[in-house]
């Protein structure tokens, strides 16, 4: 799960409309509670894809953001562990360094190679679309750890599949974003996870095959993504150029229909300058409902379940898929990871520096997990690392934990170390903070809600 900007400055950004483009004219015959209600509804639906583009600027358009990945249709790779010095990203993990790429298929398919791993080695590559729906994986849990080369390929590709490549994966969308993570075990296994990455590989499909190049694609003049406007009536403009990538699935026929009525359409230019005061007013009120209603659902969410998958795992529940855009953009879906956390203790107080707590899993009860689990602390509101004289951001199954004599495992959070140290996961001197709890192969107890996380226990000294 990770989240690339906080969510005051995500839900901070209406203050300041521009434009310069044209409205359809029947719009200003639309009544003003019509105009509210579908505004705030496409808002919400807009709001992972606009979350998702900021994203592209930075990693793929911006050659001057610390960011950028290249360009199109190539890997950069992070193999240095994070410190509480970085703060570019919140909730950053140091389990599963990542491998960034975004993939332009518009003129044609891109191939994705794999090695082979061994038994105890854990890595995917999650294919998000426009949507922010995670819509394949390549990876030991989804397609075993043999090498192998898949096909990715845009809406509209209808050509034969070359020999030698082991899956179609098909995107609803031209664009396409891999987030890839491969499982770090401990500080001395950084070279073994630098030689891997190294081995992952794009190539265009007629690089693959070794035939002649296709004709390429046209420049696309991107949208700039302005942080403190975009969010407000200017979203339209920018969903209207997205939605020229998205070729509207038959599901969603009806709801574009219904948007077109604020000028919600592919491509169309869009002019905030040319309505009227009422009409503004109106759109105006259904982004503050909007944005109302995100930050509700995001105060009520206790679990990821539901959040993240395909179009079909998100059952059409656009305010689910912009909560999860909200707590946590490009988290995976269940059947790969789940994600789970505390901010109160088992009396219902936030978790405070200074504080001792103890987490403890009962005999059989460790986080059901084929792969690994771990569990990081971080401060809040930031969501970053905690600072700590042994330099300990998380424990996980991988270390060497101490067992209790029942065989439980009890973890102990403080300031200070305890008589032993194995199981402690140091706390700020002061200050709230959080505990996110992280199953990479989640097992079906998890899955299926027969399993939680226990509650933490606040210690009396």
């Amino acid at each position: 799960m990770n989240m690339f900007v906080s969510r005051r400055r995500v839900l901070g950004g209406i203050g300041v409309l521009g434009g310069g483009l044209m409205l359809p004219r029947w719009l200003l015959a639309s009544g003003s509670d019509e105009l509210r209600t579908i505004a705030r509804e496409a808002w919400i639906y807009a709001y992972p894809m606009l979350m998702h583009y900021q994203t592209l600027e930075k990693q793929a358009l911006d050659p001057s953001a610390p960011a950028y990945v290249g360009g199109f249709n190539r890997f950069r790779h992070y193999s240095a562990l994070y410190t509480p010095n970085n703060r570019e990203i919140v909730t950053p993990n140091n389990d599963t360094p990542y491998s960034w790429a975004w993939l332009d298929l518009r003129s044609e398919p891109q191939v994705l190679s794999v090695p082979a791993v061994a038994a105890d080695r854990y890595y995917v590559h999650q294919l998000v679309d426009q949507y922010t729906h995670n819509f394949a994986y390549v990876g030991v849990l989804s397609t075993g750890r043999e090498a192998g080369d898949y096909l990715i390929v845009g809406p509209h590709w209808q050509g034969p599949t070359p020999e030698g490549i082991k899956a179609v994966l098909r995107s609803e969308t031209e664009i396409v974003m891999i987030l890839g993570r491969t499982g770090l075990k401990n500080v001395d296994d950084l070279p073994a996870v630098r030689a891997l990455q190294q081995q992952y590989r794009l190539r265009a499909l007629h690089e693959y095959t070794g035939s002649a190049p296709p004709v390429a694609a046209a420049a696309i003049a991107w949208q700039p993504w302005d942080a403190k406007t975009g969010l407000g009536l200017e979203f339209i403009a920018t969903l209207n150029q997205i939605l020229t990538l998205c070729p509207t699935p038959p599901s969603e026929q009806a709801l574009l229909e219904r948007f077109s009525r604020i000028g919600i359409v592919p491509g169309q230019a869009f002019d905030v300058a040319a309505l009227t005061t009422d009409v503004r007013d109106a759109l105006m009120a259904g982004v503050a409902d909007a944005q109302a209603q995100l930050q509700t659902a995001v105060n009520q969410t206790r679990t990821t379940l539901g959040l993240f998958g395909n179009r079909e795992a998100l059952h059409g529940n656009y305010l689910n898929r912009a909560v999860a855009a909200n707590v946590g953009i490009y988290g995976n879906s269940v059947e790969e990871a789940f994600y789970t956390g505390a901010r109160l203790d088992s009396q219902g107080q936030p978790l405070q520096g200074g504080r001792r707590y103890r987490l403890r899993f009962a005999p059989g009860q460790l986080p059901p997990a084929s792969e690994f689990w771990s569990l990081t602390l971080y401060d809040l509101p930031d969501r970053q690392l905690v600072a700590n004289p042994i330099d300990r951001y998380c424990l996980s199954s991988r270390d060497a934990l101490q067992v209790d004599a029942d065989g439980g495992v009890t973890l102990v959070m403080q300031t200070s170390a305890p008589e032993s140290s194995n199981n402690w996961l140091p706390t700020p001197a002061q200050g709230a903070f959080t505990l996110i709890l992280r199953l990479y192969g989640p097992k079906p107890d998890v899955v299926e809600q027969r399993w939680r996380m226990p509650v933490v226990e606040a210690v009396s000294v």
